[in-house]
Parts: C-alpha cells; sequence; structure tokens
C-alpha cells in the first residue's frame, strides 16, 4: 500500500467561515498544526476522562507554545453525558476562570466531546472560537467536520444545537492506535456510509482495505480520512445549514438514531446503531426498487466484514416498527411528523424522500434481530 503520510489539507469552503482540516500523524505535538488560531490569550481543552490522560498533556505542551494560559476540562466519558448538565461544567469552567470571547476551546476527543465543546463555543458570550482536535476514527471523518454541535435529549439525539464553525480541525492520525477494536469498527461505519451515497469506488477501496483498517494500517487510515473528508467538505461546502444536499450525510441515520434513543444512549455505539441503520435504508431502497438485492448484500457483507451489527434490535416486544417510527418521528429531516428517509437511489446517488410507514414496517421486521 503507498499512500503518503505527509500532512494533507482538505478545505472547507465556507468562504470567511472556510477552513482547513489537516491530517497527518503526529499533529498534537505540532504548533504549526494550529496556526489558524490567533496567538496570546487562554485556551481551553476539552477532553474526558478517557482521553485525557493519554494526549492533554501532549496537547497542552503545544499549546503553550501558543497561549499564553492553558486550562483544562475532564468530562465524564460517554454518549449518556451527551446533556445539558455536562454542558454546563463547561460553562463553569469558562466563567470560573473569567474566559473571555477571545478564550479559544479546543475539543480533544471523539463525536462526543466535539459535539459539546461547539455548542459551548457557539454559546459562551455568543460566540467564542474552537478548534476539533478529533481522537476518534468516527471523529476525524465525519462529527469533527461541517460545524454540526449539540447535546441529546431524552427524546431525540442532537436535537438541540447549532450550526458553528470551528477555526481548524487537526486530525492526528497517531491517536487512532489507541482505539479500542469496538469503537474503531464504529468509526467504520462512517467511512463506508460515503460510497453508497457518493463514491461507489472509494467503496471498492474500503472492501479491500476493510481489514487494513481495523488493524489501524495508519497509511490505509489516512487514505480513509482523507477521503471523507473530501466528500463531507464538498457537500458542506455546497449546503452548510442542510437546507437540502447535505441530509444525504444522514443515511442510516434515521434508523440509526431511533435505536441510540430507543436502547438508552451508549447501549450502542453511534456508528454500531448507523451500521445497522444503512442495512434497513437500504432495504427500504430495494423494496422501492431503487437498488437491487446484490447491491444490498454487498453493503451487509462490507458491514460485517468491519465487525458491525446488520441487525437492527428490539426497541418494543408487542410493537417493535410502532417504537422505531415513533422515535424516527423526532427526526431533524421529518417535517410536520412526515418521516424523510436518505435511501440509495442507484449505487453511488443517494436520495431524500417520505414512505409510506407500512413500507417501513415491512422492512424494520424483516431486519431486527429477535
Amino acid at each position: 500500500m503507498s499512500f503518503a503520510l505527509a500532512l494533507t489539507r482538505v478545505p472547507i469552503p465556507l468562504a470567511e467561515r472556510g477552513y482547513d482540516i489537516l491530517i497527518a500523524p503526529g499533529l498534537l505535538d505540532d504548533p504549526a498544526a494550529f496556526a489558524a488560531v490567533p496567538p496570546g490569550g487562554t485556551a481551553l481543552i476539552v477532553t474526558n476522562t478517557t482521553v485525557g490522560p493519554l494526549y492533554a498533556d501532549r496537547l497542552a505542551a503545544t499549546l503553550a507554545q501558543r497561549h499564553a494560559r492553558v486550562l483544562r476540562l475532564e468530562l465524564p466519558d460517554g454518549e449518556q453525558f451527551k446533556t445539558w448538565q455536562t454542558l454546563n461544567t463547561i460553562f463553569d469552567a469558562l466563567l470560573t476562570q473569567q474566559a473571555d470571547r477571545r478564550t479559544v476551546l479546543y475539543a480533544l476527543g471523539g463525536g462526543v466531546v466535539g459535539d459539546m465543546t461547539g455548542f459551548a463555543a457557539a454559546c459562551y458570550m455568543r460566540g467564542a472560537p474552537f478548534v476539533q482536535v478529533p481522537t476518534t476514527l468516527l471523529a476525524q471523518v465525519d462529527s469533527s467536520v461541517g460545524g454540526k454541535t449539540g447535546i441529546n435529549h431524552p427524546l431525540g439525539k442532537n436535537m438541540i444545537g447549532a450550526f458553528y464553525q470551528p477555526l481548524a480541525v487537526a486530525c492526528d492520525l497517531a491517536t487512532l492506535k489507541t482505539l479500542p477494536p469496538r469503537e474503531l469498527s464504529a468509526g467504520l461505519a462512517e467511512v463506508i456510509k460515503y460510497g453508497p451515497i457518493a463514491d461507489m469506488a472509494f467503496f471498492d477501496w474500503i472492501e479491500q482495505h476493510v481489514q487494513a483498517l481495523r488493524a489501524c494500517d495508519v497509511a490505509a487510515l489516512a487514505h480513509a480520512v482523507r477521503r471523507s473528508c473530501e466528500i463531507k467538505a464538498a457537500v458542506v461546502g455546497q449546503d452548510e445549514r442542510e437546507s437540502g444536499l447535505r441530509a444525504i450525510l444522514n443515511f442510516g441515520h434515521t434508523f440509526g438514531h431511533a435505536i441510540e434513543a430507543g436502547l438508552g444512549y451508549g447501549a450502542w455505539l453511534h456508528g454500531e446503531a448507523v451500521a445497522a441503520g444503512m442495512v434497513m435504508a437500504a432495504e427500504l431502497s430495494r423494496a422501492l426498487g431503487l437498488v437491487d438485492a446484490p447491491f444490498v448484500a454487498r453493503l451487509r457483507g462490507l458491514i460485517a466484514r468491519a465487525g458491525l451489527p446488520v441487525q437492527g434490535p428490539v426497541l418494543d416486544a408487542q410493537d417493535n416498527a410502532g417504537r422505531y417510527l415513533e422515535l424516527m418521528r423526532i427526526d431533524k429531516k421529518a417535517v410536520q411528523g412526515e418521516i424523510r428517509f436518505v435511501l440509495i437511489d442507484g449505487p453511488g446517488r443517494a436520495t431524500v424522500r417520505a414512505v409510506p410507514d407500512t413500507q417501513v414496517r415491512a422492512v424494520i421486521d424483516r431486519c431486527c434481530a429477535g
């Protein structure tokens, strides 16, 4: 495998709000990776109890070369802590330390840390700068890119938040070496999704290199992160606030978010729920005549090879499909209670449309374990 491991830059084309995604091993130790941040002032590293002990000291030492004061805050680790209560601990730290609106927040961790830190930055003094330093594959290829920030509500995932762009995204590929296998597989779900919605050549490549990705081969990961970010950057550049095209990035997420909310946040990892959700969405696409059975089997096979679930859980023993539908009506793509699904309109193309409940029920009944 011959992919260069030199620094890669993927621009997010949003005019004055545009920024670069930097991808390379060793960025935590490189002050130049944070050159987009004005020097001086205070930095607050927001991390969690898992990532902090591994990487906060290194990032703090690097930022000390650019900031007059570097503070740290460790949050509890897990999707179940993506709440108002945890968000308030970030505000408590900022206020206690008399942070001003030039204080830069650095999100060091996975998607939960990134989403909450970005939302805190969007709200604090009506807008403070922040930088994404994602340390999980899922965050590097998806959640750190594009400015979606927020927290969960017991009734729905990511339903409270803001679009707020970072100054930069620094993806240190070396941090992926410490990911547990389950977390790495969860990130692969977000890599896999880009193929069916936008780039089947990339899907072919993932099929050929899935074992290298699971083995944390840095060259393979560099290519996967770069291509995923390129696809997302192109979409976000055309539709920053998800008024149309950007919704295709939610392939599998309507079903997946229902799984997360229905089981209780943290029971399944986000990527695991999205993986089962992609199979459901592909089966729904097949039921509508948009793709054929071999395509669905191919997608299911790759998801299984990535170490991810291909069946959804039972959320309600009495009316499982009804429970899924109830939860999916609380979805950002829903319009007046009508669920809109991201479907595959032929390999490499996606569409968003409403589907009759009867067809959705049939797919859920086929695709859930139990």
